[in-house]
Order: C-alpha cells, then structure tokens, then sequence
C-alpha cells in the first residue's frame, strides 16, 4: 500500500509545531520510510531491535530513530549507538543499563519514562509510586548518561472517547507535577501520547509528541 501523503500533509499541518510526530514505521519496508523522508519527515518509530539496526544501516544518517517498543535490557547495547529517543522506559535496571551502555560510547541517551493510565493490564509501565521511587535524588545521580526529557503513556483500546479523554489528563496532570521539580539528569520535554486513532484526543490534552503509523502507511499485515 503507496504511502498517504495528503494524510501526512495534513497531519503535519495539524500538529502546526505544537507536536513532534513520529511516523511508526515498524514492519514497512525501507522504501515507503525513504517516501516519507523525501516528504520532510525525520522522526520514525520502531518497535524491533532487529529491525530498527537493520534499517538504520539502510536510510539517511540524519534520521532520529525512536525505540517504541518494549526493551529488553540485553538488547540495549544494539541500539544505544544511534538511537534518539527510547520510550517507554519502564523500570529502574532498565535504567541503569542505558546509562551503562550510554557510558560506554560517552554519550547521554534521552529516555522517556512509560506510565501505565490503562484499563488494560497487558499494557507496561509504572504506576504512581513506581515513578515516585525511580524520579529519587538517590537513584538518579549516578546516571550521568541518560537525560529523562519526559513520559510516555497509552490509552485504553476502546472506543469511549471519556475514557481516553480521562486517561490523558491523568497523564498530563503527573506530567506537570514533575516538570515543576527538579531532579537529576532530567528534564521534562516530552508528553508522548497518541496513535493513529486517538492522536487528536491527546493533542487535546496536552501532548506534543504523537506516534502515528497506520494512517500514514496504512494497515499492517498480520
């Protein structure tokens, strides 16, 4: 299926620089992400280490790749040399292993830490007090590189518009609670939520980093 490039175009326009879109390129081929890089699109989202390393060695060097996807701390090390932005970071090894392999390549690797706001249990991510305890003085001083630039968060899968509604207010409540402190090797830059069917409801609320694939590249195959 050709890329839709009226629905990029008018995405773009609608975010209007209010949001970073990342295109979730996740199992398309490196010829639709280079259609859409020729567009002017530089932010792609992948959920497969594997996948991301493998197309990264194919594409322009001035793509910003983020890991969307659950991370394995063993696979960490893959990543660590080029990617932008991991989301979805949700425990505090997790952690330590990025700041480790960060350290190795001297370099500080952005993170955003995952929230869990859904109904759905099969959803990752911390709850209130998990956070509390990984945002500590304690525990983040000695990770010298990594920089927590925000929180990610998903909705649940459903179709009651409250229900996300309520969801992404949550999230952006805790968003601007920690933004207003300061912590260690933080710095609250990103609100990433968002999809392909529930992008407009958090722009709405308040975030400025929307992860959209199938609307730009249209439906995976199973």
């Amino acid at each position: 299926m050709p890329i839709n490039k009226e629905k990029y175009t008018s995405i773009i326009d609608e975010l209007d620089s209010r949001a970073v879109l990342v295109a979730v390129s996740k199992m398309k081929p490196v010829e639709d992400i280079l259609e859409l890089y020729q567009l002017g699109q530089r932010h792609f989202g992948e959920n497969y280490v594997q996948e991301m390393t493998e197309k990264k060695s194919k594409l322009p060097a001035d793509i910003c790749w983020h890991f969307i996807g659950h991370l394995q701390s063993n696979k960490v090390k893959l990543v660590a040399p080029f990617v932008y932005l991991i989301h979805g970071v949700d425990s505090l090894k997790l952690l330590q292993e990025i700041d480790k392999q960060a350290g190795k390549l001297h370099k500080v690797i952005k993170v955003l830490l995952q929230v869990h706001i859904a109904k759905e249990e099969t959803k990752f991510g911390l709850d209130e007090n998990e956070l509390e305890a990984i945002l500590n003085k304690n525990q983040l001083l000695p990770l010298k590189n990594i920089c927590i630039a925000g929180l990610m968060g998903m909705a649940s899968f459903t179709g009651d518009t409250r229900i996300i509604e309520n969801e992404f207010r949550q999230l952006k409540t805790i968003f601007e609670k920690y933004a207003q402190c300061s912590f260690p090797n933080t710095q609250f830059q990103f609100l990433s939520m968002g999809m392909s069917s529930d992008y407009r409801i958090a722009l709405e609320n308040g975030s400025n980093m929307v992860r959209i694939g199938s609307l730009l590249f249209g439906a995976r195959e199973k």
